[in-house]
């Protein structure tokens, strides 16, 4: 359930700290007194699309968190996907959004994205604003209340899993069933492409080398006369000495005297490797340097093997890599081409099996919603008949329709709220009130099959008064008793019925605006009923109105 939520720099609310009761809460105030921002700053701190014009005139950031407690299962585990650990099972999330509209989102103190909030958000809290009656308008949102509350997730799974193959199926049969010429031009373009790659003969790494090979020809003349002086100067020529005579000369000269220098030994050694290992280096720079030869045209051959490369790469990928594995996939793709018949018949096998279990699945599913559909319909009637609509009539109605990822039914709620009235389509005669009262029947029902602790109404008593809004205050109380509740109203006979009662005041100064929140109790809830159910001075006897309908409502 929600425990708390700490709210600053949201639009005219400065700062506020609001502790929730785990039963039925409600929040009253002025029109435009900063209710909505509450819901508001619930949906920011869930993840759910926001502005930086939330963000206060003035402030930099605005930021939001909350704290959950008692957290299901559900919530546990999912946290877990993401590493983040729920200590005495609770749970903190928050969010800070800036006035240039950066966003920063934390879980338990750990930073995620917003999806991630968002989704941990969604099982947290369920939230129910106008924009969800006119939802309820959709028909096509009828089918999930339906298949939420039905519990045949197994058989809905079932059904999804067999259309995506059919689909699949069905979609590579139309990729192979192209028009004989089409699948003559793209068998001349793939023998083309495919000759074109494997004449090049290229291998992977082949242009790096190239390019290096291509640097050191157009650098050869340098390079020769680098090694010819290397030569010179460790062989000598007819004109100096070089280093190997030279060090010789020094050896011999060394090893004279050698034997009257006690303890300098190792020279004569180090001398020894000196020699041999200028002698080895002049051998290979020799050996080298009569190697080095190049074919006057090698570097035109290298341009050209290079051009070739860097074409193919262009055409057909980045790199050499890139060229052969399309030379393996358009090899394939021939391959399916030229063998298209014998797949075409494979295929068409496979749809018509799966298209006959995707009857059968979709009779099964069908079955299923219908047996769910006359059960969740009951269940409202009762909950809208309690709600001050006695002559209601209320069903769902089923009818077949293509198939599709949801099944192949088409489902639609279907209403009379007057005696001797034909039920029609809920989208066509429901009124404000009404459309409201089937979405607080909906809920109710639903709150058995809904994981979501916290479920929160904004304004959920629209087009309601008299009778009908103290049954709905006691519709949300007895809701209140499977989970937490959060209201906003405008009606004393809602919020009477609540077991924590919270006033939402604006105030202001000669250059602001400001929004606090006050916990009510006793005397002063007494007054904010009593506010509601006139508006005009208080009375004695509205006090006391007040004071009794409160009574009424503690034992229900």
């Amino acid at each position: 359930m929600l425990k708390a939520i700490n709210i600053e720099n949201i639009a005219v609310i400065e700062k506020c700290n609001i502790d929730f009761n785990e039963g039925f809460n409600c929040l009253t105030g002025e029109t435009g007194a900063g209710k909505s921002i509450i819901i508001d700053s619930i949906n920011a701190v869930t993840g759910q699309r926001t502005s930086k014009d939330l963000v206060r005139t003035g402030c930099d950031k605005a930021f939001v968190s909350a704290v959950f407690e008692d957290i299901s299962n559900e919530v546990i585990a999912k946290l877990c996907e993401y590493g983040i650990y729920a200590e005495d099972n609770s749970v903190i999330l928050s969010r800070s959004i800036t006035a240039d509209g950066r966003n920063t989102c934390k879980i338990n103190g750990i930073t995620v994205n917003v999806s991630v909030l968002r989704e941990i958000g969604e099982i947290l809290v369920n939230i129910h604003g106008q924009h969800d009656n006119q939802a309820l308008l959709n028909p096509d949102t009828h089918c999930g209340f339906v298949d939420s509350f039905g519990g045949y997730a197994d058989i809905l799974s079932d059904y999804r899993d067999c259309y995506s193959k059919l689909r699949d199926v069905r979609k590579k049969l139309k990729s192979l069933n192209t028009d004989e010429n089409e699948k003559l031009r793209r068998i001349d373009l793939l023998k083309y492409q495919i000759n074109e790659i494997e004449a090049s003969n290229i291998t992977v790494g082949e242009l790096q080398g190239l390019l290096e090979r291509r640097e050191l020809v157009r650098n050869s003349e340098k390079v020769r006369m680098s090694l010819s002086m290397c030569l010179s100067l460790l062989s000598g020529d007819d004109n100096i000495s070089g280093v190997e005579t030279m060090i010789a000369q020094s050896l011999q000269e060394f090893s004279s005297v050698s034997k009257l220098l006690q303890g300098y030994e190792k020279i004569l050694e180090r001398f020894d490797f000196a020699v041999s290992e200028i002698s080895d280096i002049s051998a290979e720079i020799r050996a080298l340097n009569d190697s080095f030869d190049f074919d006057l045209n090698e570097l035109d051959n290298l341009e050209q093997r290079i051009d070739l490369i860097k074409s193919l790469s262009r055409k057909y990928g980045g790199d050499e890599t890139s060229v052969l594995q399309y030379l393996d996939n358009a090899k394939a793709e021939l391959e399916n081409i030229t063998s298209s018949d014998e797949l075409i018949l494979e295929l068409e096998k496979q749809s018509d099996a799966l298209e006959d279990s995707l009857i059968e699945k979709g009779e099964r599913l069908t079955a299923a919603r219908t047996m769910a559909a006359d059960e969740f319909s009951n269940k409202i009637y009762d909950v809208l008949r309690y709600l001050e609509m006695p002559n209601v009539v209320f069903s769902v109605k089923i009818e077949p329709k293509i198939y599709s990822a949801d099944g192949c039914d088409r489902v639609e709620f279907l209403i009379s709220a007057n005696k001797g009235q034909e039920a029609k389509p809920l989208s066509k005669i429901a009124s404000g009130g009404e459309l409201s009262r089937t979405m607080l029947a909906i809920k109710s029902v639903m709150a058995d099959f809904d994981n979501c602790d916290t479920l929160i109404f904004d304004e959920i008593d629209s087009g309601i008064s008299g009778k009908a809004a103290d049954k709905v205050g006691r519709q949300l109380k007895q809701l209140s008793k499977l989970r937490q509740v959060l209201c906003v109203t405008h009606l004393a006979q809602i919020a009477a019925a609540s077991d924590g009662h919270y006033q939402i005041m604006k105030s202001t100064t000669e250059s602001n605006t400001y929004t606090q929140v006050l916990p009510l109790e006793g005397d002063l809830r007494i007054k904010e009923i009593a506010r509601i159910m006139s508006g005009a001075n208080m009375t004695e006897n509205l006090y006391n109105s007040a004071k009794e309908l409160i009574e009424n409502h503690k034992h229900i």
